[in-house]
């Protein structure tokens, strides 16, 4: 007995002398080692990397930037049946240790003295977060007892909640995706807390080895692991058996789900991208921002689809050009075919597909799923074959005139599901929409495939408008004392002007003249002679100067009487912008496309104050020359700050020029400079009506509203066509032409073939806007006149019709009845400019 009370002193002896040594190696280990020791204080200010995100006004997600998809979740968002899978993959007694795991850590020491190798290194989930927050991931003993420190000081400091807060928002799982939320995104396509138990222990397994027990790239591993997972939930008491059994027999249901995008706008998010990078660097990629543009996302999908529509019924009208590329299907075997049809991409829907066999009634394909399918006659029937802009070649009377067994062609499904032959067009497109009283856009599409082309020609495509120039040249007729009524003679014209390189001979598109024309008659029907008449009668550098405070470059506009018929260059977003200020009164505002920019936090860090159309503000109207302010017109000299100059106005082309600080929210809005006056914003708009109704652009009628008002445009030689249009709460240009210009054909003309996708677009765009028609200003009256001459109509005219002036521009003198002109002298004619 008296042996056995020794032996047990020993032993306590031994054990009191070994604890002391294993207390002073560590406090020597701490001591040695704590030089080393971040400050784990900094994990409370952990700013997770983060993406850039953009939406449009409506909360629609439109791009997401950045190498690493994550989006941080607090504590209370993680689902109960996620930790204890978590718990049960990595770290049990995760809730009861003080940052490690005695047995965990015996265990990898054993299997080191066993084996000579670390082959775990019995980590506990904070051990983890020191690892993954501080340390690299080199398997040595040094950098283990380093996190073994830091692990119980992150334990003295945090929660355990805040622990693994910050472990399951940091960690990488496979897929670009970090964090908890992400892998629920983009395995299952649902956010962590709607996901079923299979599911979170599926995600539960992916810390361990992301690639190895992948459920997308190894899913017989990740089965493997996942059950695994389920039984330790199910031995540690965390699930019933029947929910274990459940779960168990539940297949595998990942695959690939791309960032949740719901709004296609990669035009759009790259300017955004493209303007943030200049300001932000790369922590762009990285820092959390949230951008709110002012895309409606509604238009926005409307004016995508348009814009296609248009540009596939012009690629199909003029022909078809062939395959994109032909193979030899003897020479390769079935699996090189399909890869061969890979290296093809879709674009805009547009998908490639592999002719394997033509037949009599069509021909059978091979499709980039490895899916076979029919492509009926009647829907390549149409594909006469392309010749030039000009002309076409024969009608095919049967399918191998136009496909061969080996082709590469692209295939579209129709309204009810047949494939139908296509191809990508060569003509390109552009339509931009904004609001006209502040600048905001609300939708724009620079293209027919971002992703097949990424040129963006709503505000890089400097483009001739032709006769889209005519509005703002003939409200300077109206600011300098010509009336819609105002007689304009439309006849043949030759000028000798060294500036436009010797003789010219400007005509009319259909080659027809037609006399003496009133003002308003000249501009809906589009008369070239009338335009360059009135630029001359102007002077042409006093009508440049006035054009020009609509916004537009003036390096880009000539000073020569071309530039009545539109020989200047634009972009279609300089020319919306122009034509918002026809529709809002005679504003010039400032096109946008940031509403604001937050941080990961919700703080606001910009935020938008654009410049907007204020007919009831005491703005004084911006001098578009020198010379107007001397002459004591309506426009006057600025000596106030509402003022602007014509060079402030033609330099304000950025898209992000008006965001505030957070200091200067809630400032009061900027009045946009008024550039022409109320009564000539409104006779111009009222003649712009006439376009619609009985005019270049009366395609229009269809859409049946009162406000809408606007103008054709087109170039020699049909190489641009344009329709620009508004109302007063939406204004919208459209484009078509090629990127090297060149002809669009013969008949292609911007009423043919831009006007159809501006209505396709407005049909959508407006449907929830009023019907708004411009009111009367003061100072603006209505007259009986004669419309041959524009006098006031003489008593009982039948054929009079009404016309609008100002008050002190009404016609003074009255036509002459036909009795009157009877017995008026013969030499007495109606002569105008």
């Amino acid at each position: 007995m008296r042996i056995l009370k020794r032996l047990f002193k020993w032993i306590i002896t031994l054990s009191l002398i070994g604890v002391l040594i294993g207390a002073a190696s560590l406090a020597g280990v701490y001591y040695y080692f704590s030089p080393e020791l971040p400050d784990v204080q900094s994990l409370r200010q952990v700013q997770f990397q983060t993406p850039l995100r953009v939406y449009s006004t409506d909360d629609k997600l439109i791009a997401e930037f950045g190498e690493k998809k994550r989006t941080p979740i607090p504590f209370d968002q993680i689902p109960e049946g996620f930790t204890q899978a978590l718990q049960a993959a990595e770290d049990a007694r995760f809730f009861e240790h003080f940052g490690i795991d005695i047995k965990g850590l015996s265990r990898a020491a054993f299997q080191l003295a066993s084996t000579g190798r670390i082959q775990s290194g019995g980590s506990t989930i904070t051990m983890q977060v020191a690892k993954n927050f501080f340390l690299t991931r080199e398997q040595t003993f040094r950098r283990k007892f380093i996190e073994i420190l830091l692990a119980l000081q992150i334990e003295q400091e945090l929660s355990k909640q805040e622990i693994m807060e910050l472990y399951v928002n940091q960690i990488y799982l496979g897929h670009r995706a970090y964090g908890i939320q992400a892998a629920a995104n983009t395995y299952y396509g649902k956010d962590i807390n709607a996901l079923d138990l299979a599911q979170l222990a599926m995600i539960a397994g992916l810390p361990k080895a992301p690639s190895a027990f992948n459920p997308i790239t190894n899913p017989d591993r990740a089965l493997e692991r996942r059950d695994w997972i389920l039984g330790r939930m199910l031995q540690l008491g965390y699930i019933s058996q029947q929910a274990h059994d459940d779960a168990v027999a539940t297949p595998v249901t990942a695959r690939y789900h791309r960032s949740d995008i719901e709004l296609d706008a990669p035009y759009i998010a790259e300017m955004v991208r493209q303007q943030l990078y200049e300001q932000y660097g790369e922590e762009l990629y990285t820092e959390g921002y949230r951008v709110w543009t002012t895309i409606d996302s509604r238009m926005q999908a409307e004016a995508i689809a348009a814009l296609r529509r248009g540009l596939l019924d012009y690629t199909h009208d003029h022909g078809y050009r062939g395959a994109e590329a032909s193979i030899d299907l003897d020479t390769l075997e079935p699996e090189d075919q399909l890869s061969t049809l890979r290296q093809h991409t879709a674009y805009a829907g547009l998908e490639p597909a592999l002719v394997l066999e033509v037949t009599d009634d069509g021909a059978r394909l091979l499709r980039t799923d490895g899916s076979e399918s029919p492509l009926d006659w009647e829907q390549m029937k149409w594909a006469r074959a392309y010749r030039s802009p000009y002309w076409l070649g024969p009608v095919p009377k049967r399918p191998r005139d136009v496909l061969e067994a080996g082709d590469i062609i692209r295939i579209m499904p129709n309204e009810d599901g047949q494939l139908r032959l296509t191809q990508i067009p060569k003509a390109q497109g552009a339509l931009v929409a904004l609001n006209p009283q502040d600048g905001a856009i609300r939708a724009l599409s620079g293209g027919f495939s971002f992703y097949n082309n990424k040129f963006n020609r709503v505000t890089q495509a400097y483009r001739q408008p032709g006769s889209n120039i005519k509005p703002f040249l003939y409200t300077a007729a109206l600011e300098n004392g010509f009336t819609p009524a105002s007689i304009i003679n439309d006849a043949p014209i030759v000028y000798h002007d060294a500036s436009l390189e010797g003789v010219w001979r400007p005509e009319n598109d259909n080659g027809k003249f037609n006399g003496p024309t009133r003002l308003r008659e000249a501009l809906y029907r589009s008369r070239n002679l009338v335009s360059i008449r009135l630029m001359r009668a102007l002077g042409v550098e006093r009508a440049r100067e006035f054009i020009l405070r609509f916004g537009f470059e003036p390096e880009n506009y000539p000073g020569n009487l071309s530039l009545s018929l539109g020989s200047a260059s634009s972009t279609p977003l300089q020319v919306a912008r122009g034509y918002a200020a026809l529709a809002n009164g005679g504003f010039l505002i400032q096109p946008y496309l940031i509403d604001r920019i937050e941080n990961d936090a919700g703080d606001i860090l910009l935020k938008a104050n654009p410049l907007h159309a204020c007919p009831e503000c005491d703005v004084i109207m911006a001098p578009a020359t020198t010379s107007e302010a001397e002459t004591g017109t309506e426009t006057v000299a600025a000596d106030t700050p509402a003022a602007v100059s014509g060079a402030a106005i033609t330099a304000s082309n950025s898209l992000y020029s008006q965001l505030q600080t957070p200091e200067s929210i809630g400032a009061d809005p900027l009045p946009a400079p008024r550039i022409i006056t109320p009564r000539n914003a409104f006779l111009i708009y009222d003649i712009m009506r006439d376009v619609i109704t009985r005019g270049t652009g009366r395609r229009a009628h269809v859409l049946k509203r009162s406000d809408l008002a606007g103008k054709t445009g087109t170039t020699n030689e049909q190489k641009d066509v344009w329709f620009s249009g508004f109302s007063p709460d939406l204004v919208a240009t459209t484009w078509v032409g090629f990127d090297q210009p060149s002809s669009l054909g013969r008949g292609e003309y911007g009423s043919s073939r831009a006007l159809p996708i501006w209505i396709d677009f407005m049909e959508e765009a407006l449907q929830d806007l009023p019907n708004n028609p411009p009111a009367v200003p003061p100072g603006i009256v209505r007259v009986r006149i004669d419309p041959a001459s524009g006098k006031r109509a003489y008593s009982g005219q039948k054929d009079a019709i009404y016309e609008y002036f100002r008050s002190e521009d009404v016609p003074r003198e009255t036509a002459r009845s036909p009795e009157e002109q009877k017995a008026a002298p013969a030499t007495e004619a109606i002569f105008g400019y």
